[in-house]
């Protein structure tokens, strides 16, 4: 089970990573997707807010790559992976209107779900270290 839950974060940190790319890549076609409300959001989103979300997922990338190499370090970049997550929802729920923008499930669900995504990877890297899979 080591093997499958460091393969499935890599996948949804890749996952992540893509996301990153699109939003940071927003072609008028994607835009027009959104409501004015939304894309208002989007576009006035401040550049710490993009860095949290980079860190987020491009530390969640490495460091279940690190988790697959079984290294310790897995630890502290998935910790940086956590910070950035965590700072990426508080501006979005706290500092805008995102939840009433985008609804429920994309306001809260998923933001939940992705920390506690984030959360668990960082307490598996934390486990893994004091059980000697990580050196």
């Amino acid at each position: 089970w080591f093997w499958i839950i460091s393969i499935v974060g890599l996948i949804w940190n890749g996952m992540g990573a893509m996301n990153y790319l699109a939003q940071t890549t927003m072609s008028d076609e994607t835009k027009a997707a959104y409501t004015a409300e939304q894309l208002a959001i989007v576009e006035a989103t401040p550049a710490w807010v993009t860095a949290a979300f980079a860190l987020a997922v491009w530390g969640g990338v490495l460091g279940c790559i690190a988790l697959l190499l079984r290294k310790k370090w897995a630890k502290p970049v998935l910790l940086v992976s956590l910070i950035g997550i965590l700072g990426q929802m508080i501006h979005g729920w706290f500092m805008t209107n995102s939840v009433e923008a985008f609804g429920t499930v994309m306001g809260i669900v998923i933001p939940v779900f992705v920390i506690l995504i984030g959360i668990g990877l960082y307490l598996f890297a934390k486990s893994g270290i004091r059980k000697g899979w990580l050196t």
